[in-house]
């Protein structure tokens, strides 16, 4: 684990990048979105089952953790993830009023934390080992594309500037710089690292099922399909 710090900080360079990518494509190239979002939703998902999963249960396991306790915390994150976006960021389809404006901050913001949590999920993943972080980084850099993408989209829809916009594209891709700057300072206790690892995987399951995915469903392309799980194909092989 010795090339671990030069590593982290090079992936944490990477999403600054993607996020930042993604949110000026989204301002220039709307038509070609979906096939961003069907790779990104196949590769969440594949990381979520392939490898952070069987890590947390693996670290559960060495500290004494019952599988069905983690099983719960994945429900849990799920279920959390789920409320916060039916009851905030749903709102954002509310675009020629001042709650729109209103939306467009708060959904947008909710994006900027999601991304630190990403950071978070990275610097986790690398406490447990450098291929894990390795997988992490990669997955959450394709997922950190689409939301560069979503925050520019979220202000724009709800009638900010294009100049506003851009600001809380850079606050969002320095989001996840910033959680792994936390992480990679603190030191995280074996069982705290297995309940984050399942909360994490619970959020990507989310993100890319529930989040990513629908956002292709009236694009009937069987290039969308590809995507999807070229996504899935290239982290299960990674794995």
């Amino acid at each position: 684990m010795g090339g671990m710090p030069g590593a982290i900080w090079i992936f944490a360079l990477i999403t600054f990048v993607s996020t930042m990518a993604g949110g000026l494509i989204a301002l220039r190239f709307k038509h070609v979105l979906h096939y961003f979002f069907a790779f990104a939703a196949g590769s969440l998902i594949a990381v979520a089952f392939f490898s952070m999963l069987p890590e947390s249960l693996e670290m559960a396991a060495s500290v004494g953790m019952s599988t069905k306790t983690v099983m719960a915390v994945i429900v849990f994150s799920f279920l959390s993830f789920s409320f916060v976006e039916k009851y905030f960021l749903i709102h954002h389809h509310h675009d020629n009023s001042e709650h729109g404006h209103i939306m467009g901050i708060f959904g947008a913001g909710s994006l900027i934390c999601h991304s630190f949590l990403d950071g978070v999920a990275i610097g986790a993943a690398y406490h447990v080992s450098f291929t894990t972080g390795l997988i992490v980084a990669l997955a959450v850099i394709a997922h950190d594309f689409t939301d560069g993408m979503n925050t520019v989209v979220l202000m724009l829809k709800n009638q900010h500037s294009p100049k506003k916009a851009k600001l809380f594209l850079l606050a969002d891709a320095l989001a996840p710089v910033m959680g792994v700057v936390l992480t990679s300072m603190i030191f995280i206790p074996a069982r705290a690292l297995a309940i984050l690892l399942a909360v994490f995987v619970g959020e990507f399951i989310y993100i890319g099922a529930a989040t990513l995915l629908p956002e292709t469903a009236h694009h009937k392309s069987w290039k969308v399909i590809l995507c999807m799980l070229a996504g899935a194909l290239v982290f299960f092989f990674i794995t």
